[in-house]
């Protein structure tokens, strides 16, 4: 419950876990570093079969599938991450279109500020307001 003069605030990112895909090496190491810098769990797949294989596993509060995937890739992870729990919220970056399985796309390309807002949002929506 909200008192008379407290402001909210959205429980801390670090109580959800985060899985981030992509195929480069180099772009996975930098954009995983800025989510953790964020305050986010972050845990890495490089390339499709190993974002299968941390999907098999589960346990993730939001797939993050980065720009540097194919766009069969980005077609298919989505559709493993709600069959491995519909709870799990799908953030594609560069993606074009509607996907079903997927929460929200955006081109990354809009900067590090946008798609931690992104990030936000998702987690907002998954996380009730605490005092």
């Amino acid at each position: 419950m909200i008192k008379a003069g407290q402001k909210s605030r959205i429980a801390p990112a670090a109580e959800g876990k985060i899985l981030y895909c992509e195929n480069d090496a180099k772009v996975l190491a930098a954009q995983s570093a800025m989510f953790e810098k964020a305050g986010y769990n972050v845990e890495r797949a490089e390339g499709r079969v190993a974002a299968e294989q941390a999907l098999r596993k589960g346990g993730f509060d939001v797939v993050v599938l980065g720009h540097t995937l194919t766009k069969d890739d980005r077609h298919h992870l989505p559709y493993m991450a709600k069959k491995g729990n519909g709870d799990t919220q799908v953030l594609v970056l560069h993606a074009s279109g509607k996907h079903p399985a997927v929460d929200f796309a955006m081109d990354s390309r809009d900067g590090e500020k946008a798609v931690l807002d992104g990030l936000r949002m998702l987690a907002e929506q998954k996380y009730s307001l605490v005092v």
